[in-house]
């Protein structure tokens, strides 16, 4: 039998849907945390520049993600796609937890009036992850492990 028959027939589409989803939320996320650097009462606004340095590469985990996803969708069948897509759902995770950090601490120094904007934000950080975390749960319906993003990852694979 074809060792990746299993993958064959599973629904790569739910996943790349998933994906595209979070991705679109890390989006807004994106561009309306980058807005602030342009507002002149939040062009300083504490935690903006510590979340940025997390929201980059959560970003380019996602943007991975999304494109091992589309190869996998489109026919390609390699163990080591699924391994990057794996590895970057895993590390976009753990860079959200930083960029949360990061969101509450700028949504505890906004001023006033940017309170509800913060909120927005938080919202669209919120819908992010839970789209990672339901591409997760498609994954493992299809029999696909995913380990927590505590566990390491090393050239062999999962450890």
């Amino acid at each position: 039998m074809y060792p990746f028959y299993n993958y064959r027939v599973s629904n790569w589409e739910a996943v790349l849907s998933f994906l595209y989803h979070s991705l679109y939320a890390e989006e807004m996320v994106c561009a309306m945390s980058s807005e602030l650097f342009h507002i002149p009462e939040t062009k300083d606004l504490k935690g903006n520049n510590e979340m940025h340095s997390h929201l980059v590469p959560a970003s380019y985990h996602r943007i991975t993600a999304v494109g091992s996803s589309q190869r996998l969708t489109n026919g390609e069948q390699r163990q080591s796609i699924i391994d990057t897509l794996i590895a970057c759902i895993i590390n976009a995770e753990t860079q959200d937890k930083k960029v949360r950090e990061g969101l509450d601490t700028m949504a505890e120094n906004a001023p006033t009036e940017y309170k509800s904007f913060m909120e927005t934000i938080i919202i669209w950080q919120e819908q992010a992850e839970a789209y990672l975390n339901e591409t997760k749960e498609a994954l493992q319906s299809m029999g696909i492990s995913v380990p927590s993003e505590s566990e390491q990852y090393s050239s062999r694979g999962w450890s």
